[in-house]
């Protein structure tokens, strides 16, 4: 008979086994309930829950613009455009650097359903506040509006009538007559400059030349002048104070605007904008007339053979004829006001004018833009007889 071995495991191994194997389990059991928890957790904090845990972690960061450069940026919000979107074009276009933390803010805000379609206007160094701010007032569509400096407002009229909704004869009447009944008493008072204008007189040489975004619809006259006074304020008036401030023999502010129309008529090259200035002071300092050319094309007015504002050439036979007292040919001292509109560099040239002994010059050939000055009426005439025949 043989005899089987049989092994087996003694009662305290077996033990242990078993043991091992429950722990097991219980192991599997608690890393499930685990995972339950956490599955849990993630649900609340998705969504809004999420974000405002991300904004209160990032708050501070808030203030915190995207650059330190001031940069118009235009930025277009097509409609039906959601807040999370918004913050992704945003980021891409450099003015955040957190489109999370953009999102997150408008949410808690309420104002992710407050951004409105359209175009802004923002720029790298605000801050995510206030570019949210911004977004809630979406700007109107607009044209350009440009205005030349040395421009009379005639011309920026008929841009008006060709160019634009807004009506070139209602701007022509209001800045011809000072009009001021489109701008509130507000506008009004912040117009320094106004306390120099004489009765009568129109807004010519106060309406500043530069690009104007005005209304597409709806668009009234008032809009640009407001615009362009507005400009004129900003940029003239404190250089003109200032020098009020240094000089009190500073003359009338009309006057120097009146003689910066015409300097800005003359001059081609900032340069020679001193020089030019101080060309016609001096000869107003001697008693003698300007006999400025341009002076005598804004009396002649509209040219209807050439469609003309400015005739040219103008002829030495035709200065006699043009019975004006714009034409300083005929009248002295200087014209009753400004005949175009001039931009800041003419008024710091009259301002500022160059000191020297010249009283009388003649451009250049070629199309230079420079001049040539004289002291004395001899040397005039020979610089006309060189330049002019070549």
């Amino acid at each position: 008979m043989s005899i089987q071995k049989r092994f087996f495991v003694p009662d305290p191994l077996r033990r242990c086994a078993d043991e091992a194997r429950i722990a097991k389990k219980a192991k599997a059991v608690v890393l499930i309930v685990l995972l339950g928890i956490l599955a849990l957790i993630a649900t609340a904090c998705s969504g809004d829950s999420a974000l405002s845990v991300y904004l209160e972690a990032n708050r501070d960061r808030l203030s915190v613009a995207a650059s330190a450069q001031k940069k118009p940026i235009p930025f277009v919000v097509a409609p039906g455009t959601p807040a999370k979107a918004i913050a992704r074009n945003l980021q891409a276009a450099g003015l955040i650097n957190d489109a999370l933390l953009f999102e997150a803010y408008v949410r808690a805000q309420g104002l992710s359903s407050k951004l409105e379609a359209g175009i802004h206007t923002l720029s790298p160094d605000m801050t995510i506040p206030e570019i949210a701010d911004v977004l809630q007032n979406a700007k109107a569509p607009s044209i350009t509006v440009t205005v030349r400096p040395g421009w009379r407002l005639e011309q920026t009229a008929d841009v008006l009538n060709k160019r634009s909704p807004t009506s070139g004869d209602a701007y022509r009447q209001e800045a011809t007559t000072a009009d001021l009944n489109g701008l509130t008493p507000e506008d009004r008072k912040r117009y320094s400059f106004l306390q120099f204008l004489p009765a009568g007189q129109g807004l010519e040489g106060y309406l500043y030349p530069d690009s104007y975004e005005i209304p597409r619809e709806d668009a009234t006259a008032a809009d640009l002048l407001k615009r362009q006074l507005d400009e004129f304020e900003a940029r003239v008036m404190p250089v003109y104070w200032e020098a009020v401030a240094q000089d009190p023999a500073t003359p009338d502010l009309h006057q120097v605007v009146t003689l910066a129309s015409i300097v800005e008529r003359e001059a081609v090259l900032d340069e020679e904008r001193p020089t030019i200035a101080g060309v016609y002071l001096n000869r107003l300092a001697r008693g003698m007339r300007l006999e400025a050319d341009p002076t005598v094309q804004y009396a002649m007015g509209f040219q209807p053979a050439t469609g003309q504002w400015w005739k040219t050439p103008v002829f030495l036979e035709e200065y006699s004829k043009v019975a004006s007292p714009y034409n300083t040919y005929l009248t002295s001292g200087l014209p009753p006001g400004p005949i175009s509109a001039p931009r800041l560099a003419s008024i710091q040239a009259v301002l500022n004018p160059e000191q020297h002994d010249y009283l009388f010059f003649v451009a250049e050939p070629g199309g230079s833009g420079r001049h040539v000055f004289s002291r004395t009426f001899e040397e005039h005439l020979e610089n006309v007889k060189r330049y002019q025949n070549q």
